[in-house]
């Protein structure tokens, strides 16, 4: 069980940490402080109930409706496009990061952070199919899934840690142009890849 657990640790960290759409947000709510625990329990929620989606066989038939799929694409997409011109839009006009934490609506970031989740298909690929697979094949199944899920916790609550110890080292404006300039890059990257 703990070799099927440490290799389901390594796949899943090797799928999830991967720089992509849902690591630059969840770095950003963290620097600029917008609850940043919420937003990494939210992830690893999430995560944690596709891949045992993933252990229950449903990769395949989730792979298979190209409807939805193609639905999740461009939806995705257009709401990374938005948030490439949202981060660029602040590199515009840089300010630095707040001795406070900034003020915001739990409904918004919770409603944020499952929309920069469940819009990119990529992350039922990765947790439903791949993961799903890989799982199904290993000696102990569940211990595989544990040892993924455990990973992305790891992941979005260290980086979460991270960032909080990044923020006060990160306050200067310039530095945020480049960050925000970044992200853009980033999300407008994945959108690309998403519809081609």
């Amino acid at each position: 069980m703990w070799a099927s657990a440490l290799q389901g640790m390594a796949t899943g960290a090797g799928l999830i940490v991967a720089i992509g759409a849902q690591n630059a947000f969840v770095l950003a709510q963290g620097l600029r402080r917008r609850s940043p625990w919420r937003v990494a329990a939210i992830c690893t929620a999430c995560d944690a109930l596709l891949i045992g989606l993933g252990g229950l066989g449903l990769g395949p038939l989730i792979a298979g409706q190209v409807l939805l799929m193609t639905v999740a694409r461009w939806g995705g997409a257009v709401f990374l496009i938005w948030q490439a011109l949202q981060a660029w839009r602040r590199a515009l006009a840089p300010a630095g990061l707040a001795a406070a934490p900034v003020a915001c609506s739990r409904r918004g970031v919770t409603a944020e952070t499952l929309a920069v989740t469940l819009l990119n298909p990529h992350v039922y690929l990765d947790t439903v199919v791949m993961l799903g697979a890989i799982g199904a094949v290993q000696a102990s199944p569940g211990g595989f899934y544990a040892g993924a899920m455990s990973a992305s916790g790891l992941w979005f609550f260290g980086l979460v840690a991270a960032a909080g110890w990044l923020a006060p080292r990160l306050a200067h404006p310039d530095v945020w142009r480049g960050i925000d300039a970044v992200i853009g890059g980033v999300l407008l990257l994945v959108a690309a890849q998403l519809v081609t």
